[in-house]
């Protein structure tokens, strides 16, 4: 999609930024989109922003914010020391669902990955998520492995 802008995100986007992480069934419980936003969303911002292995990237249509997405470049031994891209975050605003960004974003990301030297691109969604499933399957993910999670405090 040539209309659409990719671009850093910054600190003064953070309050469209939580709002779109809240706007779905799972963020309604867990983000915070006040105003002020808690100070925690400031502090998660600049470690992210301050780290050259992690990308907060803002997608812009007709200079809205229509979707976010973040990248967290990992480098490995296995697979002969490929470096991987974990892609987090994936959201695109309600206004603007339907119309393909998500899949022009999730291509953006996959060639940002290529620019990066990465070999392997990886996500994860929550199993509650039965359409970004399918989504990222029809984008060529395959569900290889079993995810885990703990969640400390």
């Amino acid at each position: 999609m040539s209309d659409l802008t990719y671009r850093r995100a910054t600190a003064t986007d953070l309050p469209a930024l939580v709002a779109m992480l809240a706007d779905d069934m799972l963020g309604q419980a867990r983000e915070r989109p006040e105003d002020p936003l808690p100070d925690a969303y400031r502090a998660g911002f600049a470690a992210i922003d301050e780290d050259p292995r992690q990308l907060l990237l803002v997608v812009e249509r007709a200079g809205a914010i229509a979707g976010m997405l973040q990248l967290t470049f990992i480098p490995g031994i296995s697979h002969m020391g490929a470096w991987r891209c974990q892609i987090e975050g994936v959201r695109v605003a309600s206004t603007a669902r339907g119309a393909g960004i998500g899949e022009a974003m999730l291509r953006h990301a996959i060639g940002v990955a290529r620019e990066h030297g990465c070999r392997i691109v990886q996500l994860t969604t929550n199993k509650a998520r039965a359409d970004a499933k399918r989504f990222y399957e029809r984008l060529g993910f395959e569900p290889a492995h079993e995810g885990m999670k703990l969640t400390l405090g």
